[in-house]
């Protein structure tokens, strides 16, 4: 395989980016999708992750018995714009609203602002 080779089509991982990952120690299958985002794509690695078990097995970083698939996750759900639309603002604005600017510009936002004591 040239380095170019994908090993991950769905998140286009190439074989020079596992061979940094085995170069920076990682050796489980969790480490190097954390690492590479590899088998985090549409087929959640029932495309790829046979092809990175080998590869370990294949440079010695792993035994057969060792292996475990990386920790599955459930998909996330699609959000319509309605929901979200609906949904409360979590915004909060740090700043006192006379600090904002006016826009008809007839307010003086430091109007109540004190003047320091003279020494």
């Amino acid at each position: 395989m040239s380095e170019r080779t994908f090993v991950c089509r769905c998140e286009d991982v190439t074989v020079s980016e596992l061979e940094h990952a085995f170069a920076a120690g990682l050796t489980t299958i969790e480490e190097v999708k954390r690492y590479t985002g590899f088998g985090t794509g549409p087929c959640q690695g029932k495309e790829c992750m046979a092809a990175l078990a080998r590869e370990l097995v294949r440079r010695g970083l792993a035994t057969p018995a060792a292996l475990r698939p990386f920790t599955a996750r459930p998909p996330a759900e699609p959000v319509s714009f309605g929901a979200l639309a609906a949904a409360p603002d979590p915004y909060v604005d740090p700043l006192p609203s006379r600090l904002h600017a006016d826009p008809l510009g007839d307010a003086d936002p430091l109007a109540d602002a004190q003047e320091p004591p003279s020494t």
